[in-house]
């Protein structure tokens, strides 16, 4: 099958079965003039990094209704972004969103650039990114390379060779596929080809458009592919949170603006991410129970103590706390004091 046979067939599938997503422009509106928001787009895709799409939408709707428009986003409140992104994961790209948010305004009065280069020059903008900008706001036909492509890519051409290392072939098949003409829509389709038939695990072959030029199909190894070299065992930390609680508040504390959680409402915590330190106040702590959480690098099991404190205690300050404010570890951490009733 020629390369522009496969864009022509993947393109017509996306005309007549692209996914609905809040920050889409369907393939109908799109060929009625509709272009994308920039804004929606980049934000999208931010969040969808390390994440699922089913994970990603309640933010999304929550953040454009929230900032509708990127000056909106940019002159925020720090601690306001942290708190809606709570739950979503990989907090640093919350810390990002805003620094990219502000450059735009400062320096690009507030427009994104339209070039993959020019993409790359803001903060937390990287290559995938760029180019998915690029592609689906602008109609540059930039080359979206994710893990769908890169699955469909693997198996299109029957790359035996294993993921990382056959990366750059992955990418060199993605570009010769990519059109000119509708450059976005095509990038969304082998996105969507690769999240709803050509999956990670049991494939679609029987229904896929590229079944005729598939070559992993023809070999009977699609399910195989891509390969991927043997990932190391994550190590393991361990460490503790005091949860303090006064007269119905929660004791908390905004953690520094750079590492793990950055930025974040957390408890005070010892022993698990560098920061050290001692207990909030004196007190008789009494161990509640052990919560388990996995980071990008390690599992972390988390001892989570309990007392009742005074009114000044030596570090954090006592809120009344709203939950859904505090990132995933952090809420663990919460339901276990919560089930054991000290918090109320």
């Amino acid at each position: 099958m020629r390369d522009a046979e496969v864009s022509e067939r993947l393109l017509a599938w996306y005309d007549a079965h692209a996914r609905v997503m809040p920050w889409r422009v369907a393939p109908a509106d799109r060929a009625r003039g509709v272009r994308s928001d920039p804004y929606r787009v980049w934000l999208s895709e931010v969040m969808l990094q390390q994440t699922t799409v089913a994970a990603v939408v309640a933010y999304f709707n929550r953040f454009v209704a929230r900032w509708p428009r990127v000056q909106d986003l940019a002159a925020a409140a720090d601690g306001d972004v942290m708190a809606e992104w709570a739950g979503l994961g990989y907090y640093a790209r919350a810390r990002n969103l805003l620094a990219c948010a502000r450059a735009v305004v400062r320096e690009h009065g507030g427009s994104f650039p339209d070039t993959v280069e020019g993409l790359l020059t803001l903060p937390g903008v990287g290559p995938y990114t760029a180019a998915a900008v690029a592609a689906i706001a602008y109609e540059r036909p930039a080359v979206v390379v994710d893990g769908n492509v890169e699955r469909v890519m693997a198996r299109l051409f029957a790359v035996e060779e294993p993921l990382p290392v056959s990366k750059p072939a992955l990418v060199g098949y993605a570009g010769r596929l990519t059109p000119v003409v509708r450059p976005g829509d095509y990038a969304q389709a082998v996105m969507d080809l690769g999240a709803t038939i050509c999956s990670p695990r049991n494939p679609a072959c029987g229904i896929c458009p590229l079944i005729e030029g598939c070559a992993a199909q023809r070999a009977g190894i699609a399910a195989e592919l891509p390969r991927k070299l043997a990932k190391p065992e994550k190590p393991e930390r361990r460490g503790r949170v005091w949860i303090g609680t006064h007269r119905g508040q929660v004791l908390v504390e905004r953690r520094q603006g750079k590492g793990l959680l950055g930025g974040m409402l957390g408890f005070v915590g010892d022993g698990w991410d560098g920061a050290g330190g001692d207990a909030p106040f004196a007190a008789e702590w009494s161990v509640l129970g052990e919560v388990k959480h996995t980071f990008t690098h390690f599992h972390l099991y988390l001892t989570v103590m309990h007392a009742e404190g005074p009114a000044n205690p030596e570090r954090g300050e006592f809120v009344a706390l709203n939950p859904d404010d505090l990132p995933t570890v952090m809420r663990k951490a919460y339901d276990l004091a919560s089930s054991a009733k000290t918090l109320r």
